[in-house]
């Protein structure tokens, strides 16, 4: 099975990252502004994209650390994938990695997928280090 992995080291604390990343206010900040979220394990996270709508449930939840969903409703090639973030604090900055495993094939959905996770992993390293971010 295929992934996506991309690390980042954001200059903002693993608190600021966590809550981007777990909340209806950061996660519209940065990835889709129609959000509806709760960072509660077992909550499902909605997000819309024009005429698409993932529904993506909380699956895991340790503060400031890790953060896991699993992609219930999507476009077919979400289905059933898994997204996690990790966050590791060092040196005064965190370093984010961030995962979307689950992938049956590497398509050209996946490629286009990879591209877009990056630009909203800009996003988010953006709204935690300056407040503002690039949603969608």
């Amino acid at each position: 099975m295929a992934e996506i992995k991309l690390n980042l080291v954001i200059k903002a604390t693993p608190e600021k990252i966590y809550e981007a990343i777990t909340t209806e206010k950061g996660l519209s900040n940065w990835w889709a502004k129609q959000t509806t979220a709760k960072p509660e394990v077992g909550f499902v996270n909605e997000f819309t994209f024009g005429n698409d709508r993932n529904e993506i449930k909380v699956t895991k939840l340790i503060p400031n650390k890790r953060v896991e969903w699993n992609c219930i409703t999507a476009i077919e090639e979400w289905i059933g994938t898994n997204i996690s973030f990790d966050i590791e604090e060092k040196d005064g900055r965190s370093i984010l990695r961030f995962t979307h495993t689950g992938w049956k094939a590497m398509t050209d959905t996946y490629a286009v997928c990879n591209y877009h996770w990056a630009m909203f992993m800009k996003s988010l390293k953006s709204l935690c280090e300056t407040g503002t971010g690039t949603p969608s």
